[in-house]
């Protein structure tokens, strides 16, 4: 197992120089100059020359990514050609978002899907799994930014002044605020990787909740998540849901499983015990998948909720051209996405004794 998970991280290292030229090329290839976007009418030929030349986009190409791959080795990621901040705290400040609403998303549509599912294989064909169905395939159907727009104006607006209000956007109320550890701990000369996790653990509102013990902030994050996580998870939903009735009916059909019944087996362990197991590794599959494709950002999702999030900062960074942004965030996303697959890979031997890794 060690040895299987050593040969897949270092099978990562190529995954990620193919990523990086591949997005590399493409941002390059984007119509637009950065300097022309970035100064508007005072972008003189003079002033390009010297926007370009400090940036290194006067380099050929390949001497630029040749580059651009050296600082990465050595975690320098850049600097934003838009704002003039580090990458690194470009990234430690929106991913934070962007995990608390896939961690939302994803316990609100595997919980509810595999739940769902586990009801329709059950009932096959009965009046609840054709209402269940149908309500997945209108999950999979409805717009991302309509669901977000059509909950907000009913928590918000038609229950307001209710017990069930829920607000419609923002990470926090106004009366809460994220400030950064570094001032309040008065912490100086940390490492880059300190400083990272530090910036982090700040844009994070439950690990700085948690951290700080300040459970009423805590409290008002997750309440303004619930709105974003239901909306960007009812298509997860939808096809874990799906996945979960086809598996579980398929495995229901086995050999073993009309054994265990045959044997006097009570009908909840011979679902359980013997077949729902059995079931999970498809399901696991699609979950991790969408798991991975949530990370990458929710870019409606945050622009109806108004969540500064990856999705955001990846839209804003190609409009305005700004490569080590775009390049930065394309490079965690990939780590964690063939991160969250090898978990995934790994999950396969503990679910099903007959996968051996090895």
């Amino acid at each position: 197992m060690i040895q299987y998970i050593i040969r897949r991280l270092f099978l990562l290292l190529p995954v990620m120089v193919g990523i990086l030229l591949v997005t590399f090329t493409i941002v390059r290839l984007i119509p637009g100059d950065p300097c022309v976007v970035m100064l508007g009418e005072r972008a003189t030929k003079a002033k390009c020359d010297e926007f370009k030349a400090r940036y290194g986009l006067d380099d050929p190409i390949p001497v630029q990514f040749v580059r651009y791959v050296g600082n990465i080795a050595h975690g320098d990621f850049g600097v934003s050609i838009k704002s003039g901040q580090l990458v690194t705290d470009v990234i430690a400040q929106r991913l934070p978002m962007t995990i608390e609403l896939t961690i939302g998303a994803m316990l609100f549509s595997t919980t509810l899907g595999i739940f769902l599912g586990l009801i329709s294989a059950i009932r096959r064909n009965s009046a609840t799994d054709v209402i269940t169905m149908m309500g997945a395939n209108m999950g999979v159907s409805m717009p991302v930014f309509w669901l977000g727009m059509l909950l907000a104006y009913f928590f918000a607006l038609i229950l307001k002044d209710t017990p069930f209000f829920i607000p419609p956007s923002g990470r926090l109320s106004s009366s809460f605020s994220l400030t950064p550890l570094a001032q309040v701990w008065h912490m100086t000369g940390l490492s880059p990787i300190g400083e990272f996790i530090i910036t982090f653990i700040s844009n994070s509102v439950i690990l700085h909740s948690l951290v700080t013990g300040d459970f009423a902030m805590l409290k008002d994050g997750l309440w303004h998540l619930i709105l974003p996580s239901v909306a960007v998870g009812t298509i997860p939903l939808a096809v874990i849901a799906r996945m979960t009735r086809s598996s579980l009916l398929e495995v229901l059909g086995q050999d073993y499983v009309r054994t265990a019944r045959a044997k006097g087996l009570v009908e909840r362990l011979v679902l359980f015990k013997h077949a729902f197991r059995n079931a999970l590794i498809p399901i696991v599959t699609i979950v991790g998948l969408e798991t991975g494709q949530l990370l990458a950002g929710a870019v409606l999702t945050e622009t109806v909720f108004a969540l500064p999030g990856v999705g955001t900062a990846l839209v804003q960074g190609i409009l305005a051209r700004d490569y080590p942004v775009v390049q930065g965030f394309t490079v965690v996303i990939a780590i964690i996405f063939v991160l969250v697959n090898l978990i995934v890979d790994i999950s396969y031997s503990y679910l099903d004794p007959r996968i051996r890794i090895e």
